[in-house]
């Protein structure tokens, strides 16, 4: 079972075409880095898997459900298996930490306040920010901000995530423990994800590097070497709604295309 389809799929805004007979698959545990310049068509991928956006023409699939026809209420289960982490965190300004990772939980009906507290506080825990439970997002950085967006995206086990712009103007301290996070829920906790970006540092490190446990049960990251190379990470360029490649990172660096070496440049 695949766990996001695209099939053939076409959709313009107002005259202009956005995509056009797009395809692309991402199997469970794996991670479709998108690539592209502004306008080709990356943010309509991400709208479309979560049912914000109608295709004109093809299909979208869901864990092999076809979700292009569905009403509100019906995609509501699957909305229920995606997480979004939105560019900049969108966070709500006005909530705490712990009422901004709680929303998700209180939209979907949940209103036992221990069951809350519990839930809030392991999500924060995974991305350690459990003692940043009562601030308010005013007073986080901008990497704590994104930390707390992805813990909310986090809420009721997604088993697909949606990453738009994740690491954008972070210090590359900051982007490596995003990073790191994805990495873990991918290997980890085998997560289907899609991760839209123009960091290129960011994508390159999610496609060499692995995690694993150790024996305390902690995280490492291994990177991958001459005896083995990450299956698990595919890059995809758009141009103009049209994927120009899609394939592992070793091969788009080497593809003399100009536009793909003016955007890897």
């Amino acid at each position: 079972m695949s766990a996001i389809r695209f099939e053939n799929v076409s959709k313009s805004y107002d005259g202009q075409i956005v995509l056009q007979n797009f395809s692309m698959v991402v199997q469970t545990a794996e991670t479709k880095v998108i690539l592209g310049g502004t306008g080709s068509g990356k943010s309509t991928v991400l709208k479309m898997v979560a049912g914000l956006v109608k295709p004109d023409s093809g299909q979208v699939l869901v864990e092999d459900e076809d979700i292009t026809d569905l009403t509100e209420n019906e995609l509501q289960p699957i909305r229920r298996k995606i997480g979004f982490v939105f560019q900049e965190g969108a966070l709500f300004d006005s909530l705490s930490v712990k009422e901004n990772v709680a929303y998700r939980l209180r939209e979907n009906g949940v209103r036992n306040e221990k069951e809350i507290d519990e839930i809030v506080r392991e999500v924060l825990g995974f991305v350690g920010l459990e003692d940043a439970i009562a601030k308010m997002p005013a007073e986080l950085s901008g990497g704590m901000k994104r930390r707390v967006a992805i813990a909310r995206a986090l809420v009721g086990h997604p088993r697909i995530l949606l990453y738009d712009e994740p690491t954008a103007g972070l210090d590359p301290i900051t982007s490596r423990a995003i990073c790191e996070l994805i990495i873990k829920l991918r290997d980890l906790e085998r997560v289907s994800s899609i991760f839209v970006t123009h960091d290129l540092k960011s994508a390159y490190t999610m496609a060499s590097e692995f995690a694993v446990l150790g024996p305390h049960g902690e995280a490492t990251f291994v990177s991958e070497n001459d005896r083995f190379c990450l299956i698990n990470t595919r890059f995809l360029m758009l141009k103009e709604g049209k994927v120009l490649f899609e394939g592992p990172d070793e091969t788009l660096r080497s593809v003399k295309e100009e536009y793909i070496q003016e955007f890897l440049s």
